[in-house]
């Protein structure tokens, strides 16, 4: 079970993760997950048509694999953030364990920028990791990880509850593939027809 509007009482008991933000007519949409060969350069080419800008969350082992394809996003002008080494959930993960395997990221892409696994971090995460990086969580998911949905569900659920300053979740993997490449152009095309900015964290 997973929201896909993140309720205001849940931005309220956790106020120093950055949810969304206050800026008019302007989506911030994120990618987590990759970078994946087939799909990432895809994304960016959609992406491009809408003069669209965005930020990639990315699993530091699949940027080790796919080094020019992670070049590459920043090559067209999008920014990157730190989605740990290993893709570890906080829950089930020490806390050690977990701050070693965000440190292996950020050997690797040197970014300020970061956002869980799964969304699932705990209390002394939290208070360790925000000392270095700003904690980016979301406003809006559009459920292109699973596996029961259409594409089309994917973007009206996005096109439903984005509103100006919503940070908006997809993903850049396998497993997304089938929901995230036919959904992001209707996504665009809809904001971009409302005069919607998109614009990198």
């Amino acid at each position: 079970m997973y929201f896909v509007k993140t309720p205001w009482y849940v931005k309220t008991v956790y106020p120093s993760l950055t949810w969304d933000i206050k800026k008019e007519n302007t989506l911030y949409l994120t990618f987590d997950d990759g970078p994946a060969p087939g799909i990432t350069d895809e994304i960016l080419r959609i992406l491009e048509h809408y003069q669209a800008k965005a930020t990639f969350f990315v699993i530091g082992e699949n940027v080790l694999a796919h080094r020019q394809l992670y070049d590459t996003i920043l090559d067209k002008g999008h920014t990157t953030g730190n989605h740990t080494m290993h893709h570890v959930n906080g829950w089930k993960t020490d806390n050690e364990r977990y701050f070693s395997d965000v440190e292996a990221c950020d050997t690797i892409i040197h970014e300020n920028k970061f956002r869980p696994p799964y969304g699932r971090i705990t209390y002394n995460q939290i208070q360790r990791l925000k000392q270095d990086y700003t904690i980016y969580m979301w406003d809006v998911l559009s459920g292109d990880f699973d596996t029961s949905l259409h594409a089309d569900i994917c973007a009206d659920q996005v096109i439903e509850h984005a509103t100006s300053g919503s940070i908006v979740v997809f993903h850049d993997s396998e497993k997304a593939k089938e929901r995230v490449l036919p959904a992001l152009p209707k996504v665009l095309a809809h904001f971009a027809k409302k005069g919607f900015r998109f614009e990198s964290l």
